[in-house]
């Protein structure tokens, strides 16, 4: 056997790895499979009556309520100011989580005091029951979007400062070392390498907080009143009108998809180098 012949006879030594046939679906037919499947076991269970038609209306209705709310929307009727209120909420609290969020997360991140004095306290706020801060916010700051924006942004912050602060703590040792030999000074090493580094952490804390902050404007206006989207759906649920409820809440999901798909959109133009997750590929 000549060398030639026992380099072709050798085994390779390249690793790779094994994608399983499910794995290799495309995008779009999988969620298409799970539409369908989650469209047929609804309309399965509402033709078999396990749930009451006053508590889980068909797809068929749920479809026409949602072509009345959207006509409603671009008709410019009765239901848009509702939703500019709730947009309005929705944004402010963002870019209060946003801003309060980074600014402790750097705290915490990047002072021994923000880690052990500072942490612990916004650890056991965050798991405090939300819902039960909303009579206070009410309180406090009355039945206006001022308590919505409150509420938003108490429970859209804390993510924030944890992956801010998980991201400067990812900075790798030896640049640290690097730019120390180097005479950077500490404001320099953290503009410089430990944000830049920690980014992908940031995003990731900033993509709960988006859908967050829908969930907390939502909640505060249908316990606390307002004249958002969220008492529409406090009134059609008292008419046990659910068709309504039903499309009312789909529309505020497309929003709130709006909404982290435009974080998404943010972390690919300014993380470009970092590779995205299988979650945010198109």
């Amino acid at each position: 056997m000549t060398l030639m012949d026992q380099d072709s006879a050798a085994p390779s030594t390249v690793w790779v790895e094994n994608v399983s046939w499910f794995d290799k679906v495309p995008r779009w037919v999988a969620m298409t499979a799970i539409f369908v499947i989650f469209m047929a076991l609804w309309q399965i269970t509402h033709l078999t009556g396990l749930v009451s038609p006053i508590l889980l209306p068909s797809p068929m209705d749920t479809a026409e309520e949602l072509v009345f709310v959207g006509n409603n929307l671009l008709t410019g009727g009765y239901m848009l100011t509702p939703l500019w209120v709730t947009l309005k909420t929705v944004a402010y609290a963002f870019v209060l989580a946003t801003a309060i969020g980074f600014s402790l997360g750097v705290l915490v991140g990047e002072t021994t005091f923000g880690e052990r004095a500072v942490m612990p306290y916004l650890v056991a706020l965050d798991t405090m029951p939300k819902v039960a801060f909303a009579p206070l916010f009410i309180a406090w700051l009355g039945f206006g979007i001022e308590s919505k924006v409150a509420l938003a942004t108490f429970i859209a912050t804390f993510p924030i400062i944890v992956g801010t602060a998980a991201g400067l703590h990812a900075a790798d040792e030896n640049a640290r070392m690097l730019f120390k030999t180097m005479g950077a000074t500490r404001l320099q090493t953290l503009v410089k390498m430990k944000l830049p580094t920690g980014m992908p952490h940031f995003f990731t804390g900033l993509k709960i907080g988006s859908v967050g902050v829908m969930a907390g404007a939502i909640t505060g206006e249908f316990l606390g009143g307002g004249r958002g989207f969220g008492d529409l759906i406090r009134v059609a649920s008292t008419n046990l009108d659910t068709a309504r409820v039903f499309a009312l809440i789909i529309y505020l999901s497309v929003i709130g998809l709006a909404i982290f798909m435009s974080v998404v959109w943010a972390q690919r133009r300014f993380v470009f180098w970092h590779k995205a997750s299988t979650l945010t590929e198109s």
